[in-house]
C-alpha cells in the first residue's frame, strides 16, 4: 500500500501483540517514512521487536497516552484491546469493555492531530447471537450486527466503538475506517496462558500430547461447534486495503472456509501425524454454536479474499510453535506467557 504509507509517519497500537507485531513488519518492508509502535506491556514481551521502529511503551486507556501516541502521526491502526480467546472474554466481561476508553480517547487525539486515517480492528463478536445457534450457520452479512445482541462485555463494546468511529468521521470529518475480524491465527503469537485463540491452542495441545506420550486431547464443548479461521497475511492486507479504500460501513474480514472445532483437531493432527483420544469438556466456555463470514461485500468492493488454505496455514502456525515448545522443554524453562521475538533487517 506505497499510496497510504509513503511519505508518512504512522502508528500501530497494540504494536506489541500478535496482529500488530506482523503490520508493523510489512509497515517496514513497504518503506513506511516512520512507524510509532505502542504497547501496554514492557517492549522484551512483545512478539517483534524492530530497532528502527520508535517503540513505546504506554497504557493507551489513558487520554495523555493517547495524545502522546497520536501526535506527529499521519495514520493510526488501533489493534489495542484487552482480550483473548473464548475463555478469557467470558471471564473478564468488565476487562473487555473498558477498551472503550482506548478508541475513544484515541479518536479524540485523532482529530486534534488531524490525521490523515483512522484504522479501528473491530470484530465478528458484534454479530447477534440469534444468528448463530446452528452449526450449519448461515455466513453472516454485515447487516447482521443488527438488531443488536452481540458477545456480552466484548462484543458490546467492539460495536459501540464501531459506532463512535462512525459519528467521528460524520461529525468531526475524520476519515475512519473498520473491519470485523473473524479469529486471526498465525505463527509469532500467543498459544498458552489462556489469552490464545482455538487453532493456537488445538496445535498446543496436540503438540504437547505428542511430546509427552500421552495421546489424549481436551477439547472445549462438543466439537461440533463451527468456525472459520483467517491467516495472519490475509488478514494484513485486508486490513490496509480497508484503511485505503472508500468504504464507509463495517465490513467483514476473515476466511469463508468453516470448519467444525472436530475438524479443526482433524487437521492438526494430520500435520502432527498423530491420532489422540478426545475428551470433551461440555461445561467450558465455547461461545456461540456457529459463526462464518459472509465475503460477498469486501469481494465486490476490493477483490479480496483469502489466499491461505486453513491446511496450509495451520500447518505453519504448528511448526512455529512446536519449534517453540521443543526449545522450552530442550532448556527447561518455567512456563511463561509471553513469548518475544526480536526481529532485524
Amino acid at each position: 500500500m506505497p499510496g497510504l504509507h509513503q511519505g508518512r509517519s504512522v502508528l500501530v497500537c497494540g504494536g506489541g501483540g500478535f496482529i500488530g507485531g506482523h503490520l508493523v513488519a510489512d509497515l517496514r518492508r513497504q518503506g513506511a517514512a516512520k512507524i510509532r509502535c505502542v504497547d501496554i506491556k514492557p517492549v522484551a514481551e512483545w512478539y517483534q521487536v524492530f530497532d528502527d521502529v520508535e517503540n513505546l511503551q504506554l497504557d493507551l486507556s489513558e487520554k495523555s497516552a493517547c495524545y502522546k501516541a497520536v501526535e506527529g502521526c499521519d495514520v493510526v491502526y488501533n489493534l489495542a484491546a484487552d482480550m483473548g480467546g473464548m475463555g478469557f472474554i467470558e471471564a473478564n466481561k468488565a476487562l473487555c469493555m473498558l477498551s472503550v476508553l482506548i478508541n475513544t480517547h484515541l479518536l479524540m487525539a485523532a482529530r486534534e492531530f488531524g490525521v490523515h486515517r483512522y484504522f479501528y480492528a473491530s470484530s465478528a463478536c458484534v454479530y447477534n447471537a440469534d444468528k448463530q445457534r446452528d452449526p450449519h450457520v448461515t455466513p453472516l452479512r454485515e447487516a447482521d450486527a443488527y438488531p443488536a445482541m452481540p458477545e456480552d462485555g466484548y462484543g458490546w463494546e467492539k460495536l459501540f466503538s464501531e459506532r463512535m468511529c462512525r459519528h467521528f468521521r460524520e461529525d468531526f470529518g475524520l476519515q475512519t475506517r473498520y473491519a470485523r475480524y473473524h479469529n486471526v491465527y498465525g505463527p509469532l503469537g500467543t498459544y498458552d496462558g489462556g489469552r490464545e485463540k482455538a487453532p493456537a491452542a488445538i496445535c498446543r495441545k496436540v503438540i504437547e500430547a505428542k511430546l509427552s506420550g500421552r495421546h489424549e486431547i481436551q477439547i472445549w464443548g462438543d466439537g461440533y461447534q463451527t468456525r472459520s479461521f483467517m491467516y495472519i497475511t490475509d488478514c494484513i492486507k485486508g486490513t490496509q486495503d480497508i484503511l485505503q479504500s472508500d468504504i464507509l460501513e463495517a465490513i467483514n474480514l476473515g476466511s469463508n472456509e468453516l470448519v467444525t472445532i472436530n475438524g479443526l483437531v482433524d487437521m492438526v493432527e494430520e500435520i502432527a501425524g498423530v491420532k489422540l483420544k478426545r475428551q470433551y469438556k461440555l461445561d467450558a466456555p465455547k461461545g456461540v454454536n456457529g459463526r462464518n463470514s459472509d465475503n460477498t461485500m469486501i469481494q465486490h468492493r476490493l477483490g479480496w479474499q483469502p489466499s491461505i488454505r486453513l491446511m496450509d496455514g495451520l500447518a505453519l502456525t504448528y511448526h512455529w510453535i512446536l519449534e517453540q515448545m521443543s526449545a522450552r522443554q530442550h532448556t527447561h524453562m518455567v512456563k511463561p506467557s509471553h513469548h518475544t521475538v526480536t526481529t532485524h533487517q
